[in-house]
Parts: structure tokens; sequence; C-alpha cells
């Protein structure tokens, strides 16, 4: 069983949600990267997402593209990615960790030796925004090869009969976006929500987790109430990012993002009367 297969089997045990959290690599520097994510997994993340900084993060709404252009600014590659993961792993070998971002980088370094790199380096799941299930056969091939799993996105505007196509290939969970649009954009229709997740269950038994949306306590804990899981991304970059755009220094802004996902997973909790990590 995966990391994250396990975690998730673990959250289902004690009645509990899982917080997912997302990060830029080297947003907004890359020493901050390693120690941020300690802290988000002190603060109560379950599952950290590592966004591989790209050039066209065509997925993504304002907040996180200017994570993107300062990572690469930063100068922060597919490979550096990997290097903060095996530094990560030095102090954490429990928590789940997976690359979020797009095929480019991985086809570069091909498929075989990105998943050797990957899993050597401690990643144990992969989500490529931009690889459509019909052409996912060689990189899931690779990933299954060494136990990685593949995490796929549904949107609220995937047709019925495309459903299983997608679930068929997936492992570890399936992140459902929320909304039409990019990343960080409008408000969330729970009753919405709630439909499409069904729709997802009766093709899977994998968790759903929610991302898009989720920008606080409340957010998190509507979400919480259907789904398996909820996924913050954008509401921790925009916060790391403005206390060091406002002159704050490496332990404000950890602590800042700390202070926001504590809400969030009290939130979370809350809905299930357990009490906070």
């Amino acid at each position: 069983m995966s990391r994250i297969a396990q975690r998730f089997a673990d959250l289902s045990e004690a009645g509990r949600k899982a917080l997912i959290t997302y990060v830029v690599a080297g947003d907004p520097t890359p020493e901050l990267t390693v120690p941020l994510l300690h802290a988000l997994v002190d603060a109560g993340a379950d599952v950290i997402e590592v966004g591989v900084p790209f050039s066209d993060p065509m997925s993504e709404g304002p907040v996180i593209q200017r994570g993107h252009e300062r990572a690469l600014e930063n100068r922060i590659r597919l490979r550096d990615v990997l290097s903060m993961v095996s530094e990560f792993r030095e102090k954490d070998p429990d928590t789940p960790l997976l690359l979020m971002g797009y095929a480019n980088p991985v086809e570069h370094m091909g498929y075989p030796a990105f998943a050797d790199a990957a899993v050597k380096a401690g990643v144990d799941g992969l989500l490529t925004v931009d690889v459509p299930p019909e052409e996912v056969e060689r990189v899931n091939r690779e990933l299954k090869r060494v136990g990685m799993d593949n995490i796929f996105l549904i949107a609220p505007t995937t047709p019925e009969a495309r459903l299983s196509l997608i679930t068929d290939q997936a492992s570890g969970f399936i992140y459902y976006v929320s909304l039409k649009g990019v990343t960080g954009a409008g408000n969330l229709d729970i009753a919405d929500v709630s439909d499409h997740l069904s729709r997802i269950r009766r093709c899977t038994s994998l968790p759903v987790c929610v991302g898009f949306g989720i920008k606080d306590a409340a957010s998190a804990a509507a979400v919480a109430r259907v789904a398996d899981g909820v996924v913050v991304g954008s509401a921790l970059v925009s916060r790391v990012a403005d206390v060091i755009a406002g002159g704050g220094d490496r332990s404000e802004a950890m602590s800042a993002a700390a202070s926001l996902l504590r809400e969030i997973r009290s939130g979370i909790d809350a809905r299930s009367g357990t009490d906070a990590a």
C-alpha cells in the first residue's frame, strides 16, 4: 500500500477528512520551501502537493501563476524540486507527498528516468494537469513500476462517459475541481459539488478530494461534509507571498501559513466532531 493510500485508510478509520496543501517549489524563495512543508505538516496537513514550476501553468489563477513566475525567476527546475523532496524526507518519512504540474518537464526528463528519480527522492504520486487519460499509458506504466500513484483531475464539465475512463487509470485519490475556470476563482456551490461527487463515487472506490475555491475554515468545513478531503492552494500561496512582499522574514511567512492552516484544520475537524491535529 502506498503512503497516500495508507494515509487515507488511517484517516477513514479515525473518522477524519484529509487536509491537502499545495505550494509551488521555490516560491517565494528556494530556501523557504522545505521548512514551509514541515510547518504545514505540523499545522495539520495530511498530504502535501508540491507544484513543479512551469512557464505556462494554464489551469492556475493569477495567485499561483505568479508563484510559478517567482519560482522560475529563482531558476527552480524539476531536478531542484526532487532535491527539495529528498531534503524534506530526511526529517519526515511518513507524510504523503505528490508532485503537481505539467507534462513538459516530466517528458523532457523521460518517463523512466523521472520515475526512478522521483521514487528515490521520496515522491509518492504525480498529478499532471495536461495529460488526458487517453495518453497516460506510458507514464502510468513507469509509475506503477516504482509504486507511485497517478492522481487525476475531474472537472464539473467532465462528461459522464469519461468518468470511468479517468477513474480506471487513477490511483491514490481523485482530485475534483469544484469550480469551472482556474484556481482561486469563484464561489463554492456545495450542493452542486455533492451531486458531482456522487457521480464520481459510482465509478470508483478511491477517496475523492475537492480543490479550487477553499480559502478559509468555513469553506473547508462545508466541503469536508461531502468530500473525503479538501485541497488548499491559492490561499496559502497568497498568504506566504504577501508576508514576504510586505518585508516579513521566513519565520513570519511560515507562521502566517501555519496559522491559516490551523484554522482550516479546525474547521474540517469541527464538522466531524474531532479535535484539531
